[in-house]
């Protein structure tokens, strides 16, 4: 199998799921990204992202338990898998590679 790319959202979405944790679900990461980016996203958009993220093995999900300020409803928790971290790791060092030839964006490694 040939090395693995994402598209930006879905960097983006992957990202966010690793930086929540255990806390990482639709509309966390959609306010999490809202506040630290100051992007506003639609949730669906970030649902569906997160499905094709779980398809590709880079994320795995659970059902939390029902709450009543939910209705009863449960959500549905994300969390990053090793695939998942591994292809971030990877999209990082291309893209520092090639910060680095840049000479306005040199960063040291």
């Amino acid at each position: 199998m040939g090395k693995a790319f994402l598209g930006e959202f879905e960097e983006l979405v992957l990202t966010m799921v690793g930086i929540l944790g255990d806390q990482a679900y639709g509309n966390a990461i959609v306010h999490e990204i809202s506040s630290r980016l100051d992007r506003e996203v639609n949730l669906s958009a970030v649902h569906v992202t997160l499905y094709r993220l779980e398809d590709k093995g880079f994320v795995k999900s659970h059902m939390g338990g029902a709450t009543a300020e939910r209705g009863g409803r449960r959500k549905r928790y994300f969390q990053i898998s090793n695939a998942g971290l591994a292809v971030l790791r990877d999209m990082k060092e291309s893209r520092m590679q090639l910060w680095n030839m840049l000479p306005q964006l040199k960063f040291s490694i």
